[in-house]
């Protein structure tokens, strides 16, 4: 038998407000430049970020995982925080 019955209630934990409103914001990544002759990682990320072409735009969640992305390839994009 388990250490805890399944009638036993499940603790969890309340998040902050801030990490709330942080997890609902949104960024939308533009591509402004072109990736022919950049290396590869450089591409892979744009790629990775959803973009294909220039002027492709795509929403995404306002993570450290997407804004590291972003970081390695700010010469090739933009970025605006929206709703």
């Amino acid at each position: 038998m388990s250490a805890r019955s399944s009638s036993e209630p499940v603790a969890r934990t309340k998040r902050s407000s801030s990490e709330a409103v942080a997890q609902s914001r949104k960024l939308k990544v533009t591509q402004v430049r072109s990736v022919i002759h950049r290396p590869k990682d450089q591409k892979s990320t744009v790629r990775r970020l959803g973009l294909h072409r220039i002027n492709d735009s795509v929403i995404k969640e306002d993570r450290p995982e997407i804004r590291g992305m972003i970081s390695k390839v700010r010469h090739l994009v933009s970025v605006e925080e929206v709703d």
